[in-house]
């Protein structure tokens, strides 16, 4: 839960930093092109760290799983902001890039010192 935690604080607190750099007329493309990754990546971690920790054999099964679903939700999503929001694409598709980027690239390493600590 703690590294939740740090995912939101490094989102929200990046987002904030961007707004104030950028200015207040991209903050709706920001937010939103950080929450569906945020969403995705807090729930993948959450369900990767319990099932490790429970039963770790079937933590294969699951994660492909969550890719397949995140597909679907991230596809969706996208359309939904673009075709139905209406947000301006070009702002809206660098924060939801950069966000996914980051926190997947965050839970690659969460993963490694997870694993990592299997041998100890």
């Amino acid at each position: 839960m703690r590294m939740v935690a740090w995912m939101v604080i490094g989102s929200v607190g990046s987002a904030l930093l961007v707004i104030g750099i950028v200015g207040r007329r991209t903050m709706r493309e920001v937010v939103l092109g950080m929450v569906a990754p945020l969403v995705a990546a807090a729930t993948s971690w959450l369900l990767i760290e319990r099932t490790h920790r429970r039963h770790p054999k079937r933590l294969t099964s699951l994660m492909l799983s969550a890719f397949a679903a995140k597909v679907v939700w991230f596809g969706a999503y996208v359309i939904v902001m673009l075709a139905v929001v209406g947000l301006r694409p070009g702002p809206f598709v660098v924060s939801f890039l950069g966000y996914f980027i980051a926190l997947y690239v965050f839970e690659a390493l969460l993963m490694r010192r997870l694993f990592a600590s299997e041998g100890k």
